[in-house]
């Protein structure tokens, strides 16, 4: 397999594509970090207060520089989700590989920022499945852990059906910061029968 953070794969399927980020992006995502709807969705746990909700392209230009930075210092992957339907990005996924001394080490820490009106299970559900079998690869993981408030219901039920389980364990920061609304999705294992 490839390193993720030399080459990024695309994955996609018949309703989104998920493709590196791109700084062409940056008027489509403004209309996903300026969805007061949406905000309260967004993990920002561990991100130095930042709430990703801006409103000019003046804020959205430097944020997708940043992503770019981490991307170069194999920090984390940012996607585009771009909707097939109306040709536009509409989200963004962050994996990244995350080692501690909590519960959440080995992991593929998964962080899904869409608009409100893709808000929805089925939705997400079609997201997701893009980059969750290539995600334990990519990031050399035995778990993914993505957030979802309990205000989140269609997040919840979404990733219920693809499998991820509320995790009681709570997530230390990097500044002693406790995080807690963590679902998680080990890596099935696979059996081989001897015949």
């Amino acid at each position: 397999m490839e390193d993720v953070y030399k080459n990024c794969p695309i994955y996609e399927n018949e309703s989104f594509v998920l493709r590196m980020v791109r700084k062409a992006d940056a008027l489509d995502l403004l209309k996903v970090y300026s969805d007061k709807m949406a905000v309260p969705f967004f993990n920002s746990d561990n991100c130095g207060g930042d709430d990703f909700y801006y409103t000019t392209e003046n804020k959205m230009e430097p944020v997708i520089d940043y992503w770019f930075f981490e991307y170069n210092r194999a920090g984390f992957v940012r996607w585009t989700v771009v909707s097939k339907a109306v040709d536009k990005a509409i989200g963004t996924i962050e994996l990244f590989h995350r080692d501690a001394d909590d519960y959440f080490t080995n992991c593929g820490l998964l962080r899904l920022d869409i608009r409100s009106d893709y808000e929805f299970s089925n939705e997400i559900i079609k997201i997701l499945d893009l980059i969750i079998e290539p995600a334990y690869t990519l990031f050399n993981c035995d778990i993914i852990a993505t957030k979802a408030n309990s205000n989140a219901t269609e997040r919840i039920k979404a990733l219920k059906q693809l499998g991820f389980e509320h995790a009681d364990e709570i997530l230390i920061g990097h500044d002693g910061t406790r995080y807690d609304s963590y679902y998680v999705l080990p890596q099935k294992q696979e059996i081989f029968l001897r015949s």
